[in-house]
């Protein structure tokens, strides 16, 4: 693992927060795939059995970014600590996970826990991997509640359909059989 100025890394968690945000804002995630390296990885765990992996920037984009982000539109993900080690090249993002729907008492609904990103930087302003960690009980039990609330936005109704068709979806891999694995 390459080390990189520092400078550069900070310039990069910059840029990287500054078009998050507004692709958040735009509820579209998919023009942040140009910070990505062509042969980049983002991957993720989904429980005992299953990982995602999407291999590329195009698969970043479309299933990643696209796919993976469908319904989720008006939930924010505020960066909360982002740790950047210049020696490895790596930078840990740490995020909340907030719906646009309230609840009847007006609290938003929020994940609990912790949620993150850990990067590591390719060189040239982008990312040549990312994976992401959170705690996949505790988004299943927001969900549910939203469910029990009819709180869910007509996006995130479809999110939960074509995870329940058991039709196999793009970038989801039984454990251990991934075309590049999470470590």
């Amino acid at each position: 693992m390459p080390a990189f100025p520092r400078a550069e890394l900070d310039e990069m968690v910059d840029r990287w927060l500054a078009e998050n945000e507004r692709c958040e804002h735009a509820g579209d995630w998919r023009p942040l795939a140009l910070m990505y390296t062509e042969d980049a990885t983002y991957g993720w765990n989904v429980g005992p059995e299953q990982d995602f992996m999407a291999v590329g920037r195009d698969e970043i984009r479309d299933i990643a970014l696209g796919q993976e982000m469908e319904g989720l539109e008006g939930w924010r993900y505020p960066y909360q600590k982002i740790i950047v080690d210049d020696r490895q090249g790596e930078v840990i993002g740490l995020w909340k996970q907030l719906a646009e729907a309230t609840r009847p008492d007006g609290t938003a609904y929020e994940v609990p826990g912790i949620g993150g990103s850990w990067f590591r930087y390719g060189g040239n302003g982008m990312w040549s991997w990312q994976r992401d960690f959170f705690d996949f009980g505790n988004v299943s039990a927001v969900y549910l509640e939203m469910i029990k609330n009819d709180a869910l936005s007509d996006g995130m109704k479809k999110r939960i359909e074509r995870a329940t068709s058991g039709q196999r979806i793009p970038g989801y891999f039984r454990r251990g059989q991934a075309p590049v694995a999470i470590w």
